[in-house]
């Protein structure tokens, strides 16, 4: 079993409202890092997206992917590498809990990332760290900036 990264971010607002951000692709590169583009490629019967290309920078890691998007319900969001030129696999989730009465979310990011080049897992690990790091602060951020 593939070796994961995982950590945890609690942010003033609504699930609901969690999502909304997490699920507007579009607006990927005005709070991730990371991400320079994002299209979505295809969307399931209820509007959300199912396949993302994204363009990624995150200092060792840069690529250009598809993912596949898995929604379980209104609370949790998956995503697995479908092509890459540079990753063998980029799987991962972000997984919602209400927190204070629904004012507030406990938001968990888990990822797996695995590249075609040779690299030390304690790099990749590393790799991991930054990315889920950068992107739960850009998340708290670009949430709690559109909900106050």
């Amino acid at each position: 079993m593939a070796e994961h990264t995982r950590s945890s971010i609690t942010i003033e607002a609504s699930p609901a409202e969690v999502m909304a951000v997490i699920s507007d692709f579009g607006r990927y590169p005005e709070w991730t890092g990371e991400v320079k583009e994002a299209e979505i490629l295809s969307t399931d019967d209820r509007g959300r997206a199912e396949e993302v290309r994204l363009l990624l920078d995150a200092g060792a890691i840069k690529d250009e992917h598809t993912l596949a998007y898995e929604w379980s319900g209104t609370d949790e969001v998956r995503w697995s590498l479908v092509r890459s030129k540079m990753l063998r696999a980029l799987d991962g989730s972000y997984r919602l809990v209400p927190a204070a009465g629904g004012e507030r979310t406990d938001v968990t990011y888990q990822l797996t990332v695995d590249v075609k080049i040779p690299m030390l897992g304690t790099i990749k690990r590393k790799a991991e760290k930054v990315i889920i790091d950068r992107a739960l602060d850009g998340l708290k951020k670009r949430v709690e900036s559109v909900t106050r």
